[in-house]
């Protein structure tokens, strides 16, 4: 248990005192582990589920994390939440197997004949309200009070196509603890986006390792030689050559620009040739339409200059993306439009386990969750548009980590994660060495990390995490914690 501090706040294990080492404990020991299940997690909005696997009323699907499991259901009100635990002796009234696996694939349709406690029999409709005490007569009356009784109400919300979960009943909505990064994606269409596919794995890894490993593109050169090799003076301009850094990833002032081209066609067959990198690597990320798309637009009328006819070509692409999906019936915003009106970032961290890698119209979404000090349940999703609504993808395909059957781009940082975890262990490693520059926001996040430990108020928390909004390959910056 942590130990209350002479001003009021907790303490925290191995704090982050010095913003540009992170100490190694953070990340396999097990107080700093229960310091996160008590008062990180049980304060924080979880994404729970996609909305498109809920469609009709009576469907739920099971989310479990932490040990503790929590049921989305559809009602006829709309979407509610409900602590997974019969009020007679706790049993799970529906799923329950995650608790003793490493991930939850538990969903199914109440509509007929609501939850039944597998155990003794109780049940309840939909909207957790109690239909059957199996023998009530064998209860005294205080314990058949409806409080006593009802399911436990979880609090709920959604954004972004999906539900989000807090188990603090008094948490901010998930548009006041996000802040303007949710109104941007809205702008971006990502209520409209809709899974291709869903892979998941376990990695041997702490769960912020894992977060970690996305959220600078500085591991590129080395981990990712293929994109790198496409562009390398865009990666050089950004991490080798001095004084070229002035923006924080947002992806219209920055496009992947292939500019070693000798001319126009072949500066945009080198840039479309990353772009197909990127699909091929991650799907969702820059899908294979969008990429079909640029490569049958025209190239006439563009400047001379290679890097000022990519800047060009990059915004036509823009517009002939939205043009050509709309044409299909795909719903798509106005791309070009909103890159300038709400930018976003390459990636886009929504604290504390969720992010969207966004390009033009469809996007990659990543989940993480912990299964200990060193272990965690890792889901990568391929967001994309449809003209008529497809069936959902209702459980990820669990694979090894090493699995060859991943996309390249996980299956490389894969690579990576595990034999960083056992590294935090060498001896004489005593904390990670951030760049102040493009590291920053593994040095944000941790601080406001230790914020949640600290027990500080949620509107400072709610602050520090708006901040974050463009900070991928950031940096270091000023939380106010």
């Amino acid at each position: 248990m942590l130990k209350s501090a002479g001003n009021g706040l907790r303490e925290v294990p191995f704090p982050v005192s010095d913003p540009e080492r992170i100490p190694v404990q953070r990340y396999f020991d097990e107080e700093f582990y229960r310091a996160e299940l008590e008062h990180l997690w049980p304060h924080v909005w979880q994404n729970a589920c996609r909305l498109e696997q809920i469609p009709d009323v009576g469907d739920w699907i099971e989310y479990s994390n932490i040990g503790k499991s929590v049921i989305v259901v559809c009602t006829e009100e709309g979407i509610k939440a409900f602590h997974n635990a019969c009020r007679h002796r706790g049993v799970p009234f529906a799923g329950g197997q995650s608790l003793d696996k490493d991930y939850s694939s538990a969903f199914g349709n109440c509509s007929k004949k609501g939850f039944v406690c597998p155990f003794h029999g109780w049940a309840w409709n939909m909207d957790g309200q109690s239909t059957r005490v199996y023998g009530k007569h064998l209860l005294s009356d205080r314990q058949l009070d409806p409080d006593d009784v009802n399911l436990v109400p979880c609090r709920v919300d959604t954004w972004g196509g999906c539900v989000w979960i807090n188990l603090d009943n008094d948490a901010p909505s998930v548009r006041e603890s996000l802040g303007q990064v949710t109104e941007d994606f809205d702008f971006h269409g990502v209520d409209d986006l809709r899974a291709e596919w869903h892979y998941a794995t376990v990695l041997p890894a702490n769960w912020k390792i894992a977060m970690e490993a996305f959220m600078e593109g500085y591991h590129v050169m080395q981990t990712h030689p293929q994109l790198f090799d496409a562009s390398p003076s865009m990666y050089a301009n950004m991490y080798e050559d001095e004084g070229a850094r002035g923006m924080e990833g947002n992806i219209t002032e920055r496009p992947r620009v292939a500019s070693e081209a000798f001319d126009i066609k072949e500066a945009i067959d080198a840039q479309i040739h990353s772009f197909q990198l990127l699909s091929d690597g991650m799907a969702g990320m820059i899908h294979q339409k969008e990429v079909d798309i640029l490569r049958a637009m025209p190239i006439d009328n563009l400047p001379d200059d290679p890097g000022q006819a990519i800047a060009m070509w990059f915004g036509m692409g823009m517009r002939a993306v939205t043009d050509e999906l709309r044409a299909r019936g795909e719903p798509c915003p106005d791309i070009l439009e909103v890159s300038q009106s709400h930018p976003v970032s390459a990636v886009q961290f929504f604290f504390p386990h969720y992010f969207l890698l966004p390009t033009f119209a469809s996007m990659s979404a990543y989940r993480i969750r912990p299964l200990g000090p060193e272990k965690c349940f890792f889901e990568i999703w391929s967001l994309t548009t449809y003209a008529e609504e497809p069936d959902p993808v209702m459980e990820p395909t669990v694979l090894p980590y090493n699995s060859i059957e991943f996309p390249m781009i996980p299956r490389q940082d894969y690579s990576n994660i595990p034999i960083q975890q056992a590294g935090m262990h060498a001896q004489g490693f005593e904390f990670m060495r951030l760049s102040k520059d493009v590291e920053g926001m593994i040095s944000n996040y941790q601080r406001i990390i230790d914020g949640y430990l600290k027990g500080l108020p949620v509107e400072k928390l709610n602050a520090a995490i708006h901040e974050l909004r463009l900070n991928f390959d950031g940096p270091i910056k000023d939380l106010d914690l």
